[in-house]
């Protein structure tokens, strides 16, 4: 949170603590018996929960829309690199990628899926 507070971000310990756990960061002791954050080297590998990706996608997104083979989710100010991180992870198979800005997010479906149907799934998994 200091790190974050000197470079004007104002960020409260659940919300510091939530993204870390989203990120895959787990407690690690490091030389002098301190304990910091570390993401694991393989934590893309890790599967998310469809659980875990359905409240993800129901606590930041707030629309989901859709073009050819293509969905854009907005979500509020700060979360849309949280929701892709889930959907990353995820490895949903109709989902190639996703790029994340502040408050949208764009994910890449296959052609064979196209964005409409990935958008109906995704919109569910939001409850919207």
């Amino acid at each position: 949170m200091e790190l974050l507070a000197a470079d004007g971000v104002v960020a409260t310990q659940a919300t510091v603590s939530r993204d870390l756990e989203e990120l895959g960061a787990v407690k690690v002791r490091i030389p002098g018996g301190t304990v910091a954050y570390a993401i694991p080297e393989h934590a893309k590998e890790r599967a998310v929960p469809e659980d875990h990706l359905r409240r993800v996608m129901g606590e930041f997104v707030v629309e989901v829309a859709h073009s050819a083979n293509l969905v854009v989710l907005r979500t509020p100010p700060g979360s849309a690199h949280v929701v892709g991180s889930a959907l990353d992870r995820a490895g949903l198979p109709d989902v190639l990628g996703t790029v994340a800005g502040d408050d949208t997010l764009l994910v890449v479906c296959s052609e064979q899926a196209g964005g409409a149907r990935v958008a109906g799934e995704l919109a569910s998994l939001a409850g919207l």
